[in-house]
């Protein structure tokens, strides 16, 4: 007959509590439930926001419902989602007056979102907005 210890059995034990503790999936975002990172984006020609209720809805965690979504997402979490802290980019654009007004309303992190801003054109709208306003509808 074999006799095993309690301290053998206790060690088994743990070495099973561990090994099923790693093996559990790491919650995305840093402890962040997944749909807390989302933004409704609308483009809309003019100085006003568009009213219409269509627009693309980004989706970051993990990135998806957007063309450029990866980009947008990485470019958004360097940020903490504060749209208006995304550093400008280096461009030179013509200076042509044809307003363009981005818009964004949603979750980031939990925290609403609500982002409105006019550009003098789709140049500049995307030197300053990066990926985040790069939507089909331009």
């Amino acid at each position: 007959m074999t006799h095993i210890s309690v301290k053998a059995v206790r060690a088994g034990l743990v070495t099973a509590l561990v090994l099923l503790a790693c093996a559990a999936p790491a919650r995305a975002g840093g402890g962040h439930v997944a749909e807390d990172s989302w933004l409704m984006l609308t483009v809309s020609r003019g100085e006003t926001p568009s009213t219409r209720q269509d627009g693309t809805l980004l989706r970051c965690d993990p990135p998806r419902g957007h063309r450029r979504a990866a980009d947008a997402c990485a470019e958004l979490t360097a940020v903490d989602g504060r749209i208006a802290d995304l550093p400008a980019k280096d461009v030179v654009c013509p200076m042509v007056f044809a307003p363009v007004t981005a818009h964004a309303s949603g979750r980031w992190r939990g925290r609403p979102v609500d982002y409105t801003e006019t550009f003098p054109n789709t140049c500049l709208l995307t030197a300053r907005t990066g990926a985040v306003f790069a939507l089909d509808t331009q």
